[in-house]
């Protein structure tokens, strides 16, 4: 009981403790690599073109109408309600999943998976919002390291059971919906933050940030927290973290390269079961997506771990990287389209995947070691918004049966391209940089040292 009481009364253990239970229950999706094959089988019985050119881009559409207020409400509402919202929203979908039949309801699913996935933004926003800023960097590695522990378990647990014992995909729904329902009882226990990062109250406007530096809890009533003189001081405060965000040319680089590698990434994820199935139908072979997936999740953990242990001067070499990186994933996406071998096509996820993970992490560790935390909060979302846009660009024109509708492998022939053009962007830009550098230094050498009066 002493033990509790002291976990309960640490400023960062306890909070940090309980988020990284949910994040490992609520990521503990054990059908969610097999989505797809659900869909097309005979449970749902959807076909292949409808699930492609219909069902998915309404996640996508979805996804962009609803991102920018749920931005501004997990602030505004500090996060928590913002969290349990996330987790009732993934038990109705899973509810969905197994007892609601036809197209109409897999619509429905569809927008429901949209609020899952533009609530994730409270996940990281809640945590630095009630622990001191010394310990953000301890936290998050705590957090995604909860988050990659669920995902492995459950897509490795749903492999095991899928090809060991034949357990049927609706058992797997019914699997993960009791363990949603495990995760729904998990947030009650979160500590409520006492201030937001926007949002801050009429007494905390006008004390600004001595007040934070001096450890003051900020308090006001409802009135005070909903008036408009706490709109306009949010306004203020997120103009100048705009200015600030982007003020720099290398800080617009790496969120241009942001936008543009998450969009294709967002669409290679989305459609690569149907990739799979278009390669070896799961109505006749056995699949092994959970493993895959797996494989994916700690691919992406040593790919981050890596680059938190490679001293490498990111700031010249950086842009070179995206555009080689690039240039992998864009030959992995090209493999994917092209070949007629499903383990050529898993291998080729398993590449594209752990370089988007090693670059993005790269990303954000460049842009949040330059940012303030409100900085970095809008710029994440700002960033996100952006390739949402283009996410659904690309959805609107390739994937949509209103548009060009195309079939599954040229939709990857298509996004190979586009990873081709961002490598070749930031290779010149990168070439250029690097060259620049170079120039710059042997100049400082020739000119040697200086004395300054």
């Amino acid at each position: 009981m002493r033990c509790w009481d002291k976990l309960r009364s640490s400023s960062w253990v306890y909070p940090t403790a309980v988020l990284s239970l949910y994040g490992f229950f609520a990521n503990c999706r054990v059908a969610e690599p097999f989505l797809t094959p659900y869909l097309i089988g005979p449970h749902k019985n959807i076909s292949e073109e409808v699930v492609t050119n219909y069902l998915f881009p309404i996640w996508t559409y979805s996804y962009l109408v609803i991102l920018v207020p749920v931005f501004l409400l997990t602030d505004l509402l500090r996060y928590k309600p913002i969290i349990i919202i996330q987790v009732l929203f993934l038990v109705t979908n899973y509810v969905l999943l197994c007892f609601a039949p036809g197209v109409p309801a897999m619509t429905v699913l569809q927008v429901n998976y949209a609020v899952v996935t533009s609530t994730e933004v409270a996940y990281f926003s809640y945590i630095y919002s009630v622990i001191p800023v010394e310990k953000y960097q301890l936290a998050t590695g705590y957090l995604r390291s909860a988050m990659l522990a669920g995902y492995t378990f459950g897509a490795t647990l749903g492999q095991l059971l899928v090809s060991l014992t034949g357990m049927d995909y609706f058992h797997l729904n019914l699997i993960t919906l009791g363990i949603m329902f495990v995760a729904f009882t998990i947030p009650c226990y979160l500590p409520m933050p006492k201030r937001s990062i926007f949002f801050k109250g009429n007494r905390a406007a006008a004390v600004g940030s001595q007040s934070q530096q001096e450890g003051a809890e900020v308090t006001d009533g409802s009135g005070s927290w909903y008036s408009w003189d706490n709109v306009a001081h949010a306004r203020q405060l997120l103009q100048r973290s705009f200015r600030e965000s982007y003020s720099s040319w290398h800080l617009i680089y790496w969120s241009l390269w942001w936008a543009l590698a998450t969009a294709g990434y967002g669409q290679v994820f989305n459609y690569i079961q149907l990739m799979w199935d278009h390669i070896e139908p799961s109505a006749t072979s056995s699949i092994y997506n959970g493993g895959v997936e797996a494989v994916c999740a700690l691919g992406g953990a040593a790919a981050a771990f890596a680059v938190g242990n490679v001293k490498v001067a990111w700031a010249v070499w950086g842009e070179l990287a995206l555009g080689l990186f690039s240039a992998v994933s864009a030959g992995a996406v090209f493999v994917m389209g092209l070949t007629s071998s499903i383990w050529v096509c898993y291998a080729g996820y398993v590449i594209f995947k752990a370089s988007y993970m090693l670059l993005i992490t790269i990303a954000t560790f460049q842009i949040a070691s330059n940012l303030s935390m409100e900085c970095y909060a809008l710029t994440f979302g700002i960033n996100t918004f952006a390739a949402l846009s283009l996410q659904t660009v690309l959805t609107a024109i390739v994937v949509d049966e209103a548009s060009l509708g195309l079939d599954i492998a040229t939709q990857f022939i298509v996004y190979g391209g586009y990873y081709a053009i961002i490598s070749v962007l930031f290779l010149i830009r990168g070439t250029y940089t690097v060259s620049e550098h170079r120039c710059w230094a042997g100049q400082t050498r020739d000119q040697g040292p200086t004395t300054h009066f």
